[in-house]
């Protein structure tokens, strides 16, 4: 799971921040532009390495969740008892999601070191709502690792709502604990759950 986490924390760098003419741009192409320039940030930045989790808890928020379509992410993890939750319920798992992955992959990245991402073509049309963008993350000594980013086009841009690492879908991952968890407390019990990792996750990074 730790390793899923430090590879899945190389997309929170693939994404740049919101800008009209991005909206129009093709999803790869959005990729490609900015991961250049944002790896070499991150390479040099001595504060990250070292462990400066807050840095990049604002570098994630400002760059990276105007990309993810979260409600989708959370809706598809939770599944069927998605419906059954009140819309209180529903805001309130977003928010506890979303801070778990930003939490986790923040924590994961300050081991990222020198990764490099491999493209592969992606062929799609103008009428496509949704596309999978395929890449690989190459280090020295290991075997390339695939991440296949689903995105769906929105009226604010492509925005990521699922990402495959390694054949092992994001959301398919949580949908088995979630699940559970909703069996043995309900609704209200994952929310407990999930906002008690969030606690567990800012103490290590306090830590």
């Amino acid at each position: 799971m730790k390793r899923f986490f430090l590879l899945l924390s190389t997309l929170f760098f693939l994404a740049p921040a919101v800008h009209a003419a991005d909206a129009a741009k093709a999803p790869d192409a959005l990729v490609r532009e900015v991961s250049d320039d944002v790896l070499t940030i991150v390479r040099k930045d001595r504060s990250i390495q070292s462990g400066d989790t807050r840095k990049v808890i604002n570098l994630v928020e400002d760059k990276v969740l105007p990309h993810f379509n979260f409600r989708r992410m959370t809706m598809l993890a939770v599944g069927k008892d998605w419906r059954s939750a009140t819309p209180e319920q529903q805001d309130k798992l977003v928010d506890a999601f979303r801070t778990l992955l930003v939490r986790t992959y923040s924590n994961a990245l300050t081991q990222y070191r020198d990764q490099t991402i491999q493209y592969k073509p992606l062929k799609f049309a103008e009428t496509d709502s949704s596309v999978r963008v395929q890449t690989e993350v190459r280090q020295a000594g290991s075997q390339p690792i695939g991440i296949d980013y689903s995105l769906e086009k929105t009226p604010d841009g492509w925005k990521v709502f699922d990402v495959v690492v390694a054949g092992v879908s994001l959301v398919t991952n949580y949908r088995g604990t979630f699940a559970q968890e909703i069996r043995v407390g309900g609704v209200d019990g994952l929310i407990r759950s999930l906002e008690q990792k969030n606690r567990d996750l800012e103490a290590v990074s306090r830590s």
